[in-house]
């Protein structure tokens, strides 16, 4: 496992999905690095436009980047959109990591999905389950996906010699996060569910499948961290799971999120809907031993992202009373724009 220096000060820095809930924790964090900052939104460039992707890299010409543009969403969005999440993540792919190679880019970090592993990996997931067995049918298109961008991170670092490293991280959650009623992943689906029915005064939240898969959960600001550190200490073809080693079953986070939030109904369990994969536990000794650990407990990141979702008035303008969203933490308030569209494609 190979380890070498690279220094973001002062180099010229892509972050591709800048307007997503990952890419906007890479651009909190980035600003601490005195890097110059790079970005481009989907109405300027298409990231599935070979061509337009192919003329910005070589006006350009960043340094590093990091490849957090994707299409992105949770079980149901996975399922129902098969043919966008193939299509478009593999164009993503295929034409920011062609482009960073053909333009001189020092270094690339690809960001995978723990859905890549199988269906049944033994757990926790070590990051050579990768290939060893099927994946989840619901969200098998995605995954694919992610599969080729990571090998053809691998494949150029063999072929060229080229820094390109690609890391896994768990289930996301917190500021910037998709908060739609069908295609959210859990934690926002939950928050939006539960506040809701708090507004509304109803008994009764229904929460998706049996309630007995297990979960793992990561405040998005660790991840951008974990990102930081990983771009500059970290140079190997092997891919590297990102996560905090702990995992809940989704009834015991829906009590959690539910105390967050204060709703005091009852919760029941919709088994028309379905549970995906039995338990998605990361093994994270590989980035153990790099040197990093999450820093964000549970309790207080579903806290902090309630809060995000209180002062973000995309979601929540005929949701939540003012006297609410003036509870929202001035510093969640600041550093969450209402006008951030969906994580799609290259936002």
């Amino acid at each position: 496992m190979a380890s070498t220096a690279f220094e973001l000060k002062g180099k010229t820095v892509f972050v591709a999905g800048h307007r997503g809930m990952v890419g906007s924790a890479l651009m909190r964090r980035l600003a601490r690095e005195e890097a110059d900052l790079l970005t481009v939104s989907r109405s300027e460039v298409d990231l599935r436009d070979q061509a337009a992707v192919n003329a910005w890299f070589a006006a350009k010409r960043p340094q590093a980047v990091f490849l957090a543009a994707a299409k992105v969403g949770g079980i149901v969005a996975n399922n129902t959109l098969r043919a966008e999440f193939l299509y478009d993540n593999l164009a993503i792919s295929s034409n920011v990591i062609q482009a960073a190679h053909a333009n001189g880019c020092e270094k690339l970090m690809f960001f995978g999905s723990s859905c890549i592993y199988p269906r049944l990996a033994p757990q926790p997931l070590r990051e050579d389950s990768m290939l060893t067995g099927p994946l989840e049918p619901t969200n098998e298109p995605y995954a694919i996906a992610k599969i080729a961008g990571i090998k053809m991170a691998e494949a150029y670092r063999s072929q060229y010699g080229a820094d390109f490293i690609s890391v896994m991280p768990t289930n996301l959650y917190g500021p910037g996060d998709n908060y739609h009623p069908e295609y959210s992943h859990v934690v926002a689906a939950l928050i939006r569910r539960f506040h809701e029915a708090k507004v509304s005064g109803a008994g009764n939240v229904a929460v998706w499948g049996t309630g007995t898969p297990r979960r793992e959960f990561l405040y998005v600001d660790d991840l951008a961290d974990a990102c930081i550190h990983l771009m500059k200490t970290y140079s190997s073809p092997e891919l590297v799971n990102i996560g905090t080693g702990e995992d809940i079953t989704i009834a015991e986070f829906a009590l959690m999120v539910a105390a967050a939030v204060g709703f005091r109904g009852e919760i029941s369990f919709d088994t028309s809907r379905p549970d995906g994969t039995p338990r998605k536990l990361l093994d994270i000794s590989r980035l153990a031993r790099l040197g990093w650990h999450a820093q964000t407990a549970l309790e207080d990141g579903i806290q902090l992202a309630y809060r995000a979702y209180l002062a973000d008035s995309k979601w929540t303008a005929l949701l939540v009373p003012d006297k609410w969203r003036k509870q929202a933490h001035p510093r969640i308030r600041t550093r969450v724009s209402p006008s951030w569209p969906r994580r799609s494609r290259n936002d």
